[in-house]
């Protein structure tokens, strides 16, 4: 079949680059502590080539920028890219993040022929983007992709004759499995010690026999060297998000009033949902509130989860019973997330009779919409049904005491073993306050404590003499501990055998919220571990045990 290709080139560097807000013009490669992935062609024009060392590589360009390898980043960076391409052709695959494989035949009549195919998809891409990228249209996946690196479109029936001479190393540019690219380098290595240079020399070879001899690496090569298709494409099928709203006049000032309407707007969406034999992964609850003193409008958003495997574990009473979560929640003043660029105001709005906002609108929306049946379940205990019956029993209790009622934990940024956890309702989707992923100088060093003490207690920590340990000017320790003790007269406590740190956190010392403290982690003569944090300098240095380590 003709298949097109579209190719981003050095696309792990122009995402890096994107996301570290650079030019194009800096000189850049990607590097994942053992050699260099890719590189820029700023870079390449200076000499850096991929497989170099750190060092190498800066001898060959003293300003290139070495940034460190992700691969989420490099998908998700590339979605922008594959939404472009698919503005212009229906049914696309990545292949891998900087690579589209798509169906030619239609879209080529469609577009008048392939050369404008390829004209419509390279300016879309431009367009939308901002990214330069090659298009390639040919019989076959492998003839397709080295007719991208080319920009050229290889005539029907003449492929063969445009991969025939071309050398096996080729073969490393149509690799789309992470971390095969070394077995066919080897593989390529080792046929040119044999004598194989270029693809007519291995299509010359019978199949059966490199297959025996070279196992699927050696099947694979050959296949893609005979101009045949691996396999159909697994093309794309973008479903769109769903929503439904409804106007409330008169505005709902009650929670039944507008659980109500709330309810007839979930079977919507559900039978919407079921129409289109789609399932959602998140759904994205808004209630519009309008103030009675000054009509202006606060918009309250909550998205919670709704992963269960299957369409039949969605239904429209779970849905109203989030709607009525969220409406009770903002009634109650509880925590909510706003929308960007509304006006802040507290949830019983400016009314001096502190009677709750009328609601004027509701809007439910689907997201994360996919084909029903393709929710990829978990690998232990899918059998059993632990996992769903755990869940349901939750929505259930949620159910009864309303969502706010039943918390779950997860990871937050922040510097202390405390500020990193975060509790929030239970299937609450919203991200956290502060994001994990970004940089806490001075934050806990891994691993992390297994019990954070819900109150840190008041400890007592001695020198190897039983003086003591307190800290200077700069949250030195003085002398090194020996013995950790509880604040109990009487009390021996536990020898130190192993201590690390300590390492100061000042944190907004501007404000009357201000903390400072030198946290130190020590391992017990009872093989446990502790976290400790230190206030205080010389004789006031006081301690409390934050954390306990397994």
């Amino acid at each position: 079949m003709r298949t097109g290709v579209v190719w981003v080139p050095d696309w792990p560097v122009l995402a890096a680059l994107t996301v570290a807000g650079l030019g194009v013009d800096v000189p850049a490669a990607v590097h994942d502590g053992h050699g260099v992935l890719a590189a820029s062609a700023v870079a390449r024009a200076h000499g850096v080539r991929r497989g170099m060392r750190r060092r190498q590589a800066q001898q060959a360009c003293p300003e290139v920028v070495l940034l460190a390898a992700d691969d989420v980043r490099d998908v998700r960076e590339f979605e922008p890219v594959a939404s472009a391409a698919e503005s212009v052709v229906a049914g696309l695959e990545v292949a891998r993040p900087g690579l589209l494989l798509l169906p030619a035949d239609g879209p080529a009549r469609f577009h008048g022929s392939e050369a404008a195919l390829a004209e419509a998809l390279a300016g879309a891409v431009a367009h939308r983007t901002g990214h330069e990228c090659h298009v390639g249209i040919a019989d076959g996946v492998l003839a397709a992709v080295l007719a991208a690196r080319e920009e050229h479109v290889v005539p029907p029936g003449r492929s063969r004759e445009f991969c025939d001479p071309r050398p096996l190393g080729d073969l490393l540019h149509a690799v789309t499995v992470p971390g095969a690219a070394g077995d066919v380098a080897d593989l390529v290595g080792l046929w040119g010690r044999l004598g194989l240079r270029t693809f007519a020399d291995l299509r010359a070879l019978p199949a059966a026999d490199v297959a025996t001899r070279f196992g699927d690496v050696g099947a694979w090569a050959h296949r893609l060297a005979r101009g045949e298709d691996l396999r159909p494409p697994a093309r794309r099928r973008i479903e769109p998000d769903l929503a439904v709203a409804r106007d409330l006049d008169p505005p709902a000032e009650r929670v039944d009033t507008a659980a109500f309407v709330a309810r007839a707007l979930a079977e919507e969406l559900y039978g919407m949902l079921v129409a289109r034999t789609v399932t959602c992964g998140r759904l994205r609850i808004a209630a519009v509130a309008q103030h009675p003193v000054d009509g202006t409008r606060t918009e309250l958003v909550r998205t919670w989860r709704c992963d269960d495997e299957a369409l039949g574990g969605l239904s429209a009473s779970r849905l109203t019973d989030r709607v009525r979560w969220q409406l009770e929640g903002w009634l109650t003043a509880s925590a909510v997330r706003q929308r960007p660029g509304r006006r802040a105001g507290g949830p019983r709005g400016d009314d001096p009779a502190g009677r709750p906002a009328p609601i004027v609108r509701i809007e439910l929306t689907a997201e994360d919409v996919v084909r029903a049946g393709t929710h990829q379940g978990g690998l232990w205990g899918a059998s059993s049904g632990q996992e769903a019956r755990a869940r349901r029993a939750l929505e259930r209790v949620q159910g009864l005491l309303g969502g706010e009622q039943v918390l779950g934990v997860r990871l937050q940024g922040g510097r202390d073993a405390r500020d990193r956890v975060q509790v929030a309702p239970w299937g609450d989707a919203a991200p956290p306050a502060r994001p994990a992923d970004r940089p806490w100088p001075g934050s806990l060093p891994e691993p992390s404590p297994a019990n954070v003490l819900a109150r840190p207690v008041a400890v007592g920590l001695l020198d190897p003499r039983g003086e003591p340990v307190t800290l200077d000017d700069a949250g030195r320790l003085v002398v090194p501990p020996g013995r950790l003790v509880p604040e109990t007269p009487g009390a021996t406590g536990r020898a130190v055998h192993q201590w690390a740190g300590p390492w100061t956190v000042d944190e907004r010392w501007w404000s009357s919220d201000a903390r400072a403290a030198a946290y130190l982690q020590v391992v017990l003569d009872d093989g446990r571990g502790a976290l400790l944090a230190g206030t205080g300098t010389g004789p006031g240095t006081a301690w409390r045990l934050e954390a306990l380590y397994d």
